[in-house]
């Protein structure tokens, strides 16, 4: 049985622990030990093999492999071991003995255990009375079905036994190790659900014979005097009481020993091999000299022997007629004058013989089944009976009885669990002395036995008993002897007493296994609350899994019918056949290399069929409980994959993976997918610091709330190096990214690139990210952080030349901006607005994307507004009519406004705003020169321009500005300081040149002065700059025509520095409350001359807005009013 499990306390612990909890094995694959530098000189002096020198110490030579390979074994902790360690307690331990090798061979290995596991409590019990329902024919049919599918199932668990080392663990170390934790651990639970009621069935099957057929004094509910519900109701309580005494003394003989059971296993086995052999002698006896088994018959009812004691109505005692316990059974009075059963006076009474023989014919008679309901009467074929149909049937207490209602799928559903028991030989796997050779023939060799004799048993039953005798199922027409037992010689007590002591030593063999199964499952830990049932008493035995199996036993128990109890474990034991079929079906098409089964009678055809088999045999028996039994299942499927921890074991489902994802991958090269299929497919491009860990963690956050699409994520990043000296940076770097998106729970892959230079790893990323037609279609990028400071003009280069590359490769592009101030996972937005400020057409990313968002609960309750631009020749009131049916098409909920946007002249605040960027850019120019350089060409500059300012603007600048002199003077940093010997001038400067701070609620936000040199400003220094922008028109123009110096500004940059800033104060107007505003992103220079000026426009365009999202299309449309 399963008692050779581990004995490492938790699945991961222990320090030699692998990943499935076991322990390492012994392999001689790998030279493990740590040989000391002079050992290794020693063993490798020879100059023969100097070449490979260097890596003997991770490869060993083949002489020493082989030589390991010739004493390998793998032994886990096995029954004998339990008993030794036991053997021990007394005492000072002894020093541990060198385990030795196992001897036990084919034989006593695998085929007699396996025997005596098939044959149980159906066969003596139930086998005659289903050969009596249902007909030979019926019951060779649903025998054929049962033994065709174990001796599938054994077929393909052949195949994986004999696929390298099978450890102790049975079927749910092939399971698990072929179909991945998920589906062991599920079925793992099954088939010791399974186990745990097959000892609930023969301990009922023990009392039964107990209680009817042995001892029937000793019930404590007694039976005598009641009928009907009331009898079976006492019944089934004194089931209950002698199950749970029984269940309990069961329990603590396991847990003083095990040694015990496996002692007085070979005598349960004798047992059963003694009860069979004892009814084929007694169906050769019946062809010579039938037993005198007689049966009372009034018309064609059987009646019950308690109810008769001379088969007659009237007998003849010295010339005078008599009346008999019959007569007083259906008569007022023993007078023959007496009134007596309507039915009793019209038919006679007849003596039949319960057991004609083998020669009498009366398999023609037995040969189709007659199903009964419940309380029916058990009625002979042939006879003629005088009754009236429509009057009641009277007297049914003195008839036998129907129990229950008979069906084809009742005795399908009793009778399976007859044939399992074919793991006994597996699960001893660890015992044998050659596994891989005994398991298939003791197994197959064990089924042909068990199935030939059940399918001549059918046979032999329905040629050799009396039909009514056969749907007798307690014998109470034949003086209350087990029905099979009145055909057995040279006693009916060889196999009353035979099979009590085959179903006890059955129930100890399942009380024994189960909880070890339990153990074993427990310690691989794969479902973590069954941990605590992996540990037990000093020598491994399983102390608290024994306690809990005993729990779940007397549920069964409490159900106290047998005929209920055993569908319920059938459903077990068929899912767990299942699940080894459809294992070997898979190894078998999806050839994996390890795939080499040393039993080659093996084929996938074979193997689905007994998986077919399997799923409708468990549907056939009954679908309620298939239902119950696959829900169980699933839950705990479901449980390890969410809860689970996570195992590699090299199983067939990611061998499924891997072929459904070439396949898909395949079928997505076809061509690119039909807008109704587009999702936002992401590329996330983080930066890492020194320490390899992400700077950037909400942008994570921000993907995972994008992910309503169930699209492709990869989160990249880039290591500067070459690939030699910064591989384990890179690593570093992964492990962080997993570890966030595991946080952020962000499913998907990360990759990182190592290359000379950042630049040149985005764009690897960019260039090679995803596999064939699984290709990222987006690309996400925080906004570059303090841009405009000197030392950080390259990242800003990068980022522009990512929006160039997407532009380039058609990839739809997003651009968080102050991603900082997102909200995380764990945030929730109870009200606001998504606002989306719709400008050029980008094939629908604006519209999809807030869509998306409200699918999650951060941004679930905020509401979707969409703005558009109307200029001065559009009609706006239409444009508003059209954009609402637009997004009625669409089915979008959303507020629509149409914001229109008359031309005005160009402000005096927007000239010097571009003039301040062209200095900057001739700044960013300079920034080869050294720091001293730098700074020197960065005064004179600033110098000029504010000379230029002051002689040709003094007067303009004093009124615009006599507001601002009692504000103080923004800090800047020492060293970019700038001197100036006036505050009023530095005000001046600040209020014209700085950008409104990116957050108005957040304190600080870096923004630059004319200088290239970071400054801060609070809020009052961001409304000065919008009072300064509200100037009127005309004082533009007289301070345009007060600057000849303004005439010789890139006219272009003016009016793109006007529509930035024009739409700012639109957007700023309706978004300034919005907790998101979606904006259109504009496309980069074409040469990278402009380079400056484009981040400045970007940045005046979003100045004053809290979290901004700009996006670009990706020259595709991505959504569809379609259906």
């Amino acid at each position: 049985m399963l008692n050779n499990m581990t004995d490492c306390e938790e699945g991961e612990g222990g320090p030699n622990s692998q990943g499935d909890g076991n322990p390492k094995e012994s392999s001689p694959f790998i030279n493990s030990s740590a040989a000391s530098d002079v050992e290794k000189s020693q063993q490798y002096d020879g100059k023969n093999m100097a070449l490979f020198e260097e890596e003997m110490d991770t490869s060993p030579m083949v002489s020493s492999l082989l030589s390991s390979l010739a004493n390998y074994s793998n032994l886990p902790t096995g029954s004998k071991e339990h008993e030794e360690a036991e053997n021990n307690e007394e005492g000072a331990r002894p020093s541990k003995k060198p385990v030795t090798a196992p001897q036990l061979g084919t034989l006593m290995g695998v085929y007699l255990p396996c025997i005596q596991n098939i044959f149980g409590v159906i066969l003596f019990l139930r086998m005659t009375w289903m050969v009596g329902i249902g007909g030979v024919f019926g019951s060779f049919i649903i025998v054929f079905m049962c033994c065709s599918t174990t001796m599938l199932t054994a077929i393909s668990m052949s195949a994986i036994a004999t696929n390298g080392v099978v450890p102790a663990g049975g079927s749910y170390y092939m399971i698990s190790r072929s179909l991945g934790p998920e589906f062991g651990g599920a079925v793992g639970i099954c088939f010791y659900l399974g186990t745990t009621f097959a000892g609930a069935m023969y301990i009922l099957g023990c009392i039964e014979i107990l209680l009817i057929y042995i001892i029937p004094q000793a019930a404590i509910f007694k039976i005598e005097g009641l009928e009907g519900p009331e009898a079976e109701l006492a019944l089934l309580n004194n089931m209950r009481v002698y199950g749970t005494i029984v269940l309990s003394f069961m329990a603590l003989v396991v847990f003083v020993g095990v040694k015990y059971v496996n002692k007085l296993a070979l005598v349960f086995l004798a047992c059963v091999i003694l009860s069979i052999l004892a009814v084929y002698a007694g169906v050769i006896k019946t062809a010579i000299d039938p037993p005198v088994f007689p049966v009372c018959i009034l018309g064609n009812r059987t009646l019950l022997s308690k109810s008769y004691d001379v088969c007659a109505k009237v007998i003849e005692i010295d010339n005078d007629t008599v009346t008999t316990k019959l007569w007083r059974s259906f008569c007022d009075s023993d007078s023959l004058n007496a009134t007596c059963d309507e039915y009793f006076i019209n038919n006679n009474v007849t003596e039949i013989q319960g057991i004609p023989g083998v020669t009498s014919g009366i398999l023609a008679e037995n040969l189709f089944g007659n199903y009964l309901e419940k309380g029916m009467l058990l009625e002979k074929r042939g006879i003629a009976s005088d009754a009236d149909p429509d009057s009641p049937v009277t007297n049914s207490n003195r008839y036998v009885l129907a129990d229950i209602t008979s069906f084809f799928t009742l005795l399908v559903g009793i009778y399976f669990p007859s044939v399992t028991g074919i793991m006994a030989g597996s699960n001893r796997s660890g015992d044998l002395r050659d596994a891989q050779k005994s398991i298939p023939i003791g197994t197959i060799a064990a089924i042909t036995t068990t199935s030939t004799v059940y399918m001549s048993c059918v046979v032999l039953f329905g040629a050799c008993i009396e039909g009514v005798v056969l749907r007798d199922k307690f014998g109470e027409g034949v003086n209350g002897n087990l029905v099979i037992g009145t055909l057995a010689w040279p006693s009916p007590w060889v196999i009353v007493f035979g099979s009590f002591f085959s179903t006890c030593g059955a129930g100890l063999q399942s009380l024994t296994g189960a909880p070890r199964l339990l153990q074993a499952i427990s310690r691989d830990g794969i479902i973590p609350f069954l941990r605590v049932f992996g540990h037990g008493k000093a020598n491994g035995e399983p102390t608290w899994a024994l306690l809990l199996t005993a729990c779940i036993c007397e549920i069964g128990i409490i159900i106290a019918s047998l005929d209920a109890v055993a569908p319920i474990l059938s459903m077990f034991f068929l899912m767990c056949y299942m699940f080894v079929n459809l294992a070997c079906a898979l190894q078998t098409l999806l050839r994996t290399p390890n795939w080499r089964p040393r039993f080659k009678f093996y084929h996938w055809a074979l193997s689905f069929l007994g998986m077919s088999l399997c799923l409708s045999l468990m549907f056939i028996c009954s679908w309620y409980y298939a239902i119950v039994a696959m829900g169980i299942a699933t839950c705990i499927y479901k449980y390890i994959e969410f809860c689970g921890a996570e195992k590699e074991w090299g199983d067939g489902i990611r061998g499924i993976s891997l072929s459904a994802a070439r396949f898909a991958l395949m079928r997505l090269e076809e061509g690119p997918p039909h807008t109704k299929n587009w999702r936002p497919q992401i590329l996330v491009l983080v930066s890492v610091d020194a320490e390899q860990n992400v700077e950037q963690p909400r942008l994570l956050s921000l993907t995972n709330q994008l992910k309503a699409g169930k699209g492709l994520t990869i989160v990249g990043t880039s290591v500067q190096g070459t690939f030699l000296d910064n591989y384990t940076e890179a690593q570093r770097a992964d492990q962080s990214l997993r570890k966030l998106m595991e946080t952020e729970k962000v499913k998907g892959f990360s990759q990182v690139v190592i290359s000379s230079n950042l630049r040149d790893a985005t764009s690897h990323l960019i260039q090679v990210g995803g596999l064939g037609g699984l290709k990222h279609n987006t690309v996400m990028v925080s906004w570059p952080r303090n841009w405009k400071q000197p030392e950080y003009h390259q990242q800003f280069r990068n980022f522009i030349e990512v929006v160039r590359e997407t532009t380039v490769a058609s990839l739809a592009l997003l651009v968080p901006k102050n991603i900082s101030s997102y909200p995380s996972n764990g945030e929730r937005f109870t009200e606001g607005h998504i606002d989306v400020w719709w400008i050029v057409h980008d094939g629908g990313m604006l519209m999809l994307l807030p869509f998306l968002l409200r699918q999650h609960k951060v941004w679930r309750k905020c509401k979707m507004r969409i703005f558009t631009v109307a200029e001065l020749d559009d009609n706006s009131i239409q444009m508003k009519k059209d954009l609402i049916t637009f997004l009625y098409h669409l089915r979008i909920d959303a507020a629509v406004e149409v914001v229109e946007m008359h031309d005005s002249d160009i402000s005096a605040y927007t000239y010097e705003k571009t003039l301040v960027m062209e200095q900057r850019s001739q700044i960013l120019k300079q920034m080869h020169l050294t720091k001293n350089e730098m700074e020197r060409e960065i005064q004179s500059i600033t110098d000029s321009s504010r000379g230029s300012i002051r002689r040709k603007n003094s007067s303009a600048v004093r009124s615009l500005h006599s507001a601002d002199e009692g504000a103080s003077v923004a800090e800047r940093p020492e060293e970019e300081s700038v001197a100036v010997s006036n505050p009023k001038q530095v005000q001046l400067i600040h209020s014209k040149n700085t950008s409104i701070p990116a957050s108005p609620t957040s304190p600080t936000s870096p923004v630059a002065p004319a200088g290239g040199a970071a400054t801060w400003t609070d809020n009052k220094g961001a409304d000065k700059g919008k009072n300064l922008t509200a100037a009127n028109v005309e004082a533009g123009k007289d301070l345009f025509n007060m600057k000849p110096e303004w005439e010789n500004l890139n006219q272009t940059d003016v009016r793109r520095m006007h529509t930035a800033m024009r739409l700012n104060e639109v957007i700023l107007k309706k978004s300034r409350e919005a907790k998101l505003v979606l904006l259109n992103m504009p496309g980069p220079p074409k040469n990278r001359v402009g380079n400056e000026n484009y981040m400045e426009f970007l940045e005046v365009l979003t100045e004053g807005l809290n979290r901004v999202l700009l996006v670009r299309g990706g020259g595709r449309e991505v959504i569809t009013i379609y259906s």
